[in-house]
């Protein structure tokens, strides 16, 4: 695999929509922001094939000319994402069916079926003919294929390659109806040609996703779902790697959590990781921190930014602009979690389309002397500066944060209890414990080693796969610190009950059992006693019988007063902790203080900075200091005697809304 040469800057240009004379000029304004990528070619099907079996590259060729002549970085798109009018028209089979049973006509984008063999074959052909073509220029730093997979598909066809896809799961019927548990409400199959895809006019509905009659077929369901279309991403990378086996082979992964998409199973056939961010203006800033330690940890090595915006975006219902500097500051925040790219979409803005409002480095305006463009000339110059001491470096972490998509999926199809469940806010509630205090974080998956870590936080683990109690007992018998919360334990991988007691599966290590779980309603309140302190918790309460573990907190309200509500269990030479609510976030700061004091787990610095760090090969490191705020914030006194590496000079003790430092001894 081809490493990337230097910090790429850039994003997704799109000459083809503009007259070829105004390309040289863009690239002189590209060159004036030190911009040093493109990513081209990520639409272009119609253009390419204006017909089947007629290819037109003479446009790309050109455009492909045009940047190597400049020296620039090229990230050659493989344009299959977008499919032509005259494709749906001669073949309608490649056109999804929707969650309501509706074939798609020709329009939007990732609109195809990934089990069309029309689809296949057009998308294979294509890609046959630009890896051919363009493989051997050197310019091409990284190959992209397709464009922000995800979308589920329900036609007759996936139905058929469903079937098949269980039959070789389950290999027989009785062990599908026992995984599925198909003897509630009469569901029980005796023919694979019975089984019907789970969307609305089966056993699923309201929103995709979130509400299933039969959560084994529908977690199975999205696991086929997202093979499909990874098989898809195989086949496109198997064709390039055919003409260029060192080729760097990406596709890249999208906003939240993509719910349709496995990330984890498909981090392993990503040469590189790449992701588009887009936080909402109102979006709390530990979220993106997130987001990016979860791509950096999909394969524990620094990741692609592919997409980002310098100003707006078109799609949120209210789009503010960025306030001075803080373009700057949530690019870095990227770079600070493992970016070794800045890449915008897009490098000119459209002039018409649904995304012509879209922010862009050449605005409609076509100016150079804006505040936008300034601002993206001020962050070129500064990650030239810093860019090659940046880009050989890495983020550690001795605390592990775990997210499962098998848990994505079946804790948010849960039905009963409460409706308010929601696997990415109790998530995220953990991850802004360990945020605040500048702890840094992995996010991994449930098969990633636990080892390497101090401390392995789990909330809401609802689904347990076999071997995994097992693998977290081990990891805690060695010496492992644990944490885990209410409705975890509680189901295996086909998402039926452990029976015994909640937490299931997790029962032992806890030193636990949970006989019932109270729902907690809206506007009701829970108080609980933590060394003298009242918390407050909600959604969901468990009452808790101790075996083996220690009461750490009691709730002091409710019929369950003076219950256990926290306890930490001894087990072999490590310590798990239980959390039976949803505690409010101050109250869940005092109970994380006592875990990661016990844990001699610390922070970087005790600061309302954010503050990450990476280091290269001979432990050199690199802190990221952030103002993520329109507030001046203190830098930590022990980072005074640091040098900025974009300035050069010691930092002020002062740090201004917005500003970025990256320090160093």
């Amino acid at each position: 695999m081809k490493e990337l040469s230097r910090f790429l800057y850039g994003g997704d240009y799109n000459p083809e929509q503009w007259p070829e004379s105004t390309w040289a000029k863009d690239i002189e304004v590209f060159e004036k922001a030190d911009i040093n990528s493109a990513s081209i070619n990520i639409f272009s099907w119609a253009l390419l094939e204006p017909e089947e079996n007629k290819y037109d590259f003479s446009k790309l060729d050109k455009i492909v000319e045009e940047l190597s002549e400049h020296n620039f970085e090229i990230v050659m798109a493989t344009s299959t994402a977008a499919m032509p009018a005259w494709m749906f028209k001669k073949y309608p089979d490649l056109a999804r069916v929707d969650y309501q049973g509706r074939r798609h006509k020709f329009g939007q984008r990732h609109n195809f079926c990934p089990s069309s063999s029309n689809y296949q074959r057009l998308a294979k052909n294509l890609v046959e003919k630009i890896a051919k073509r363009y493989h051997d220029n050197s310019h091409i730093a990284v190959w992209h294929v397709n464009n922000e997979y995800g979308g589920n598909c329900y036609c007759e066809k996936c139905q058929e390659e469903f079937r098949k896809w269980l039959k070789n799961r389950y290999k027989t019927l009785d062990n599908l109806n026992k995984a599925w548990n198909n003897n509630v409400w009469s569901h029980t199959i005796y023919n694979w040609d019975e089984i019907v895809v789970p969307n609305e006019l089966g056993d699923a509905w309201g929103e995709e996703g979130t509400k299933t009659i039969v959560a084994g077929l529908s977690i199975d369901y999205l696991r086929f779902q997202s093979e499909k279309l990874q098989n898809l991403f195989k086949m496109e990378k198997s064709i390039i790697k055919k003409y260029d086996p060192d080729a760097s082979v990406t596709t890249n992964f999208h906003s939240l959590p993509n719910k349709m998409i496995d990330y984890q199973k498909w981090a392993k056939d990503q040469d590189i990781i790449s992701y588009d961010s887009y936080p909402a203006y109102n979006a709390p800033k530990y979220l993106p921190a997130f987001l990016y330690d979860l791509m950096r940890s999909l394969k524990h090595q620094p990741f692609m930014l592919m997409e980002s915006t310098p100003s707006q975006v078109n799609w949120q219902a209210y789009s503010p602009l960025k306030r001075p500097s803080e373009m700057e500051a949530t690019e870095f925040q990227a770079v600070a979690h493992g970016a070794n790219t800045v890449q915008f979409f897009q490098l000119k803005q459209a002039i018409g389309g649904s995304e012509k409002y879209h922010g862009a480095v050449i605005s409609h305006s076509q100016k150079t002397d804006t505040r936008a463009f300034r601002e993206v000339a001020d962050l070129g110059k500064k990650l030239k500066k810093v860019g090659p001491k940046i880009l050989p470096t890495n983020n550690h972490a001795q605390v592990a944060l775990l997210f499962d998509w098998s848990n994505f999926w079946s804790y948010d199809f849960v039905d009963g209890i409460s409706q308010d469940f929601n696997y990415m806010s109790e998530v995220l509630d953990y991850y802004r414990q360990f945020y605040e205090r500048n702890i840094p974080v992995d996010v991994i998956g449930v098969d990633d080693d636990f080892s390497q870590y101090n401390l392995v936080a789990a909330p809401v683990l609802y689904m347990v796969k076999s071997g995994l109690n097992e693998k977290i007992n081990n990891y805690v018998n060695h010496g492992g610190k644990f944490i885990t919360t209410f409705m975890s334990g509680m189901v295996n991988e086909s998402d039926n009950i452990y029976i015994g007691g909640y937490p299931g599966a997790l029962k032992d290590v806890t030193g636990i059992w949970v006989e019932e779980s109270d729902a907690v309603v809206p506007g009701q309140e829970i108080t609980a006693d933590f060394d003298g302190n009242e918390l407050e918790c909600g959604l969901i309460c468990d009452l808790i019988h101790p075996q083996s573990a220690r009461v750490l907190a009691k709730y002091s309200s409710e019929f369950y007063a003076d219950t256990p509500a926290v306890t930490v269990n001894d087990y072999g030479h490590g310590k798990a902790w239980y959390i039976g609510s949803k505690f409010k976030h101050d109250s869940l700061t005092k109970i994380m203080d006592k875990i990661l004091e016990e844990c001699k787990v610390s922070g970087l610095a005790n600061s309302n900075l954010e503050i990450t760090c990476r280091e290269d090969q001979d432990d050199k490191k690199y802190y990221f200091i952030l103002n993520m705020s329109n507030e001046i914030k203190e830098l930590p006194n022990k980072f005074l005697n640091y040098q900025d590496l974009i300035t050069e000079k010691f930092p002020n003790k002062k740090v201004r809304p917005w500003q970025v430092l990256i320090l160093n001894k």
